[in-house]
């Protein structure tokens, strides 16, 4: 879907029920001690209201944060190899290299193959723009992408 359909779509069946919740929420927060749990969620969807309705204003926003919890994933996990970077130098080129391998994923590239073109070229070259070497650059070559799934 187009990102203004995805909006259409939401202000048609999701806007309703969130307007449902708040209103409902609206009803019962005054029986509802402050400091209970209960208490304390209500309190946070209502300081939150603005951003959970975000979604509907706009169709490219996303309805949860899955796919930015998915990505960093192996960082958490790798957490535990980074008490191994014996200085802050190690520790530094580790995440800048683990930075390069999550944004040529999320550019759809592979990332061994598009890290070997990279240090391929700067070996080749005296690279003074470095815009032809990022992820999302037009002149990344096709062996270097993902294969386009059909949906």
């Amino acid at each position: 879907m187009t990102a203004e359909e995805r909006q259409k779509l939401r202000q048609k069946e999701s806007r309703p029920t969130i307007e449902a919740f708040f209103a409902w929420m609206d009803t019962c927060s005054s029986k509802i001690l402050p400091q209970s749990l209960l208490g304390k969620a209500f309190t946070y969807a209502q300081n939150q209201r603005k951003y959970l309705l975000a979604f509907l204003t706009d169709g490219r926003i996303e309805i949860s944060n899955n796919r930015a919890e998915r990505s960093i994933k192996p960082f958490v996990i790798g957490r535990k190899n980074w008490l191994f970077c014996n200085t802050p130098g190690g520790a530094k080129s580790s995440a800048a290299i683990y930075s390069l391998i999550q944004t040529a994923m999320e550019n759809d590239l592979k990332p061994q193959a598009y890290l070997e073109y990279v240090f391929k070229q700067i070996q080749q070259h005296d690279y003074e723009c470095v815009d032809k070497l990022l992820p999302w650059a037009a002149e990344i070559p096709l062996h270097c992408k993902m294969p386009q799934t059909k949906s």
